[in-house]
């Protein structure tokens, strides 16, 4: 999958600028046992992976539990370090920097984590956890900072005197707000959405996710937006790249991906996101999964998804699919995506 994506992969028209560009990504963990610690394996958490994130735009990042959907989104910002791969930033690679190198462009890639009340220190008032990352990459004096932190607050929908006050002291999506107003603090350009809205209430979650939206517009922020739920991330993405066991299927844009997916994968994903019509709901095809995930310690020859997919050839156990454009900007890793897609349908009536 080390092959090169033209610009034009993100909507066919190659004018946006790339900002983050991702080439044949790795990350292995070692498995080490006995006394001394010997390594006896690894486990390949992402492996061989690509793709290129334009300015303005929203990349989601799919995928169950376990596919390496974290792992990625820690290593593009090189919170780990990459086993192989490049990570080129705004024409920088990444990937060869030393930390000290780095710490001058933190302040232009920045991240949201999962849970916002592990990710908040209890002991911190929300102005001093808001604070921190103009003490630490800026000049300003206090009342500067205090100036930025109300102008912050107002910006994610919270009052300026909420600042005094303790994580523990609000709901969880008030908490994703202050950690949302923390991430651009530093006024970033590229921001890492590590699933923001999975520990939120489902009343809460569209309001994170139009919150992220109207930041996107008014700051001109580029999103990676990784997440298991398929239907917000069809609502805030611009493409999605759907990823399983460290390695990525499928990857095109939004409209593309949700009504012509190609990869059966993708297909029974989209075929398990309920339909808010109880006829079509009823009657619509269900793809059904046979098998767990293997381990990604010893992960199958050829496709990785051989082992469960109903399209499995002798062909794939012993080939690795090719990387291919199937349609303007729409690329997938399957043998049989174009016949997979009369086999087994997309999950709605008819097919």
């Amino acid at each position: 999958m080390t092959d090169t994506m033209p610009a034009s992969a993100a909507d066919g028209t190659g004018e946006a600028e790339v900002l983050v560009e991702v080439r044949g990504l790795a990350r292995h963990f070692p498995i080490k046992k006995g006394i001394v610690k010997r390594t006896v394996g690894h486990v390949q958490a992402v492996d061989d992976v690509s793709f290129e994130i334009h300015r303005g735009e929203t990349l989601g990042l799919v995928g169950e539990s376990g596919s390496g959907k974290t792992t990625t989104g820690r290593v593009v910002l090189r919170l780990d370090d990459p086993t192989a791969g490049s990570i080129m930033y705004d024409g920088q690679d990444l990937a060869q920097m030393s930390q000290g190198q780095l710490r001058g462009l933190r302040p232009r890639m920045q991240t949201i984590f999962q849970d916002p009340h592990a990710s908040l220190n209890p002991r911190m008032t929300v102005g001093s956890i808001i604070g921190e990352p103009l003490v630490e990459h800026t000049k300003m004096n206090k009342a500067q900072r205090q100036e930025r932190i109300d102008e912050l607050l107002l910006l994610v929908g919270m009052h300026p005197t909420h600042a005094n006050r303790y994580p523990h002291e609000f709901s969880g999506g008030q908490r994703q707000r202050i950690g949302i107003a923390r991430a651009i603090a530093l006024n970033p350009e590229f921001i890492v959405c590590d699933e923001p809205i999975a520990a939120l209430d489902v009343s809460i979650q569209a309001q994170v996710v139009n919150l992220l939206e109207e930041l996107q517009d008014e700051l001109g922020l580029t999103y990676l937006f990784i997440s298991h739920d398929l239907s917000m991330v069809r609502h805030i993405s611009d493409r999605v790249a759907v990823m399983y066991l460290g390695r990525i299927v499928e990857l095109g844009p939004v409209d593309d991906l949700y009504e012509r997916p190609l990869h059966p994968y993708t297909q029974a994903l989209h075929s398990a996101v309920p339909v808010p019509d109880p006829v079509i709901e009823s009657i619509r095809e269900r793809v059904i999964l046979e098998g767990d995930v293997p381990s990604p310690a010893n992960p199958p020859s050829g496709c990785r998804f051989r082992t469960r997919c109903p399209l499995a050839e002798h062909r794939c156990e012993a080939e690795q699919p090719e990387w291919r454009e199937a349609a303007p900007g729409h690329w997938v890793a399957c043998h049989f995506a174009e016949a997979g897609q009369h086999q087994i349908g997309t999950g709605e009536p008819g097919d």
